[in-house]
């Protein structure tokens, strides 16, 4: 089976990985020269991600690049405790979610990838009618939420818009007794994200909402400027004072893919279905197991067309009812990180009682996911 993958980030690495380990022939075409690159935010992974990362071979690697985190904790504004759960998994799963550098991750996936077998081409963008992908048995579309291959399979396809968030990110060298584990702040501007790494110093995550998109979004983004955004937000602003920005970008939405497959060209990722509530990296890994192991099922390892499409079709199926299934949880997540003065003082109200009873029950669903082997 001859598969080609567009996009190189993690999506894209890891059904590379998944592919050659059935024992397809790989090609990933990666538009920049370093999909990771240099500088850029951090990812967790809660345990559904790592027991795909643990399917692919790769849960140790990504282990040793990161760090674990046992707890989350919400506050308030005021620095009033609203809820403390076990981060990223059930509360009895002994598996802990792990944070990491998007770059790092990406590095893990792309060795592996290589040490697999496949073949990576950076710095190069696929064309349509590329002879690469007319002989491939299955091309992949993993090159994110503005997927040119979303395009060619259907130029009706939707676009994404604006969410009314925007989001920076950074490293901080301020000092003090920081609060253990993943902590999010709801502040006035947003939600503030903040956490200890292992030396020491605090990698953070300030989501803005904005109804209009800024004009220039890299002008004005010193840890400064943002820490008057949140000056109302002891915790947040004293982060920021020392704050160091690396990377910035516009939060995007996309209404539901209803064409994701045609039988030889698939879409996985954000392309078919962009994924927050902290799933983006892990919903990528789930799909890059779950498509090799439709695709090493059966005749369609054998590269049998009509057998491939059904293959496809039945990924896709299973795919598409988890993803809807997390989207409508990211909608009302979304909105509490948009949410005016009055819902914000309701929530210091109602939340302290009903996130820390119920919270575990709502997300189990979505923790318990396995998609390794079967």
């Amino acid at each position: 089976m001859r598969a080609v993958v567009i996009g190189g980030g993690v999506a894209g690495s890891a059904s590379a990985i998944a592919l050659a380990r059935i024992g397809a022939d790989v090609t990933v075409y990666e538009a920049y020269e370093d999909p990771a690159g240099a500088v850029g935010s951090f990812v967790s992974l809660a345990v559904n991600g790592l027991r795909a990362l643990d399917a692919l071979g790769c849960l140790e690697p990504v282990q040793k690049a990161g760090f674990p985190v046992e707890r989350q904790w919400m506050w308030s504004g005021r620095g009033k405790p609203l809820g403390n759960v076990a981060r990223g998994r059930r509360s009895g799963d002994s598996l802990l979610s792990v944070t990491v550098m998007r770059a790092d991750l990406v590095r893990v996936l792309r060795e592996s990838a290589a040490a697999h077998g496949a073949r990576i081409v950076t710095g190069r963008r696929l064309d349509p009618d590329a002879a690469e992908l007319q002989e491939a048995d299955v091309i992949v579309g993993a090159d994110g939420i503005w997927s040119a291959t979303r395009r060619a399979l259907d130029p009706a396809a939707p676009e994404p818009v604006y969410a009314g968030i925007y989001s920076v990110s950074g490293v901080s060298a301020a000092r003090g007794d920081w609060r253990p584990g993943f902590n999010w702040t709801f502040a006035k501007r947003g939600v503030f994200i903040h956490i200890t790494a292992p030396d020491g110093t605090l990698w953070w995550s300030a989501q803005v909402a904005s109804p209009e998109p800024p004009a220039d979004l890299a002008a004005g983004l010193s840890g400064a400027a943002l820490a008057e955004l949140f000056a109302t937000e002891p915790v947040p602003s004293a982060v920021l004072e020392e704050a160091t920005v690396s990377a910035a970008t516009l939060l995007h939405v996309l209404r539901p893919v209803s064409r994701r497959q045609d039988g030889r060209r698939v879409l996985i990722g954000d392309a078919a279905h962009p994924a927050g509530a902290g799933q983006g990296a892990s919903m990528a890994l789930e799909d890059a197991v779950e498509l090799a192991a439709h695709l090493a099922d059966g005749p369609a390892a054998d590269a049998a067309g009509p057998a491939i499409g059904v293959a496809l079709a039945r990924f896709d199926e299973v795919r598409h009812a988890r993803a809807g299934k997390l989207a409508r949880m990211e909608a009302k997540n979304r909105d509490a990180k948009t949410a005016g003065p009055i819902a914000g003082r309701l929530r210091e109200v109602m939340m302290p009682f009903f996130f820390t009873r119920f919270y575990e029950n709502a997300t189990g669903w979505l923790y318990d996911y396995d998609s390794g082997p079967r």
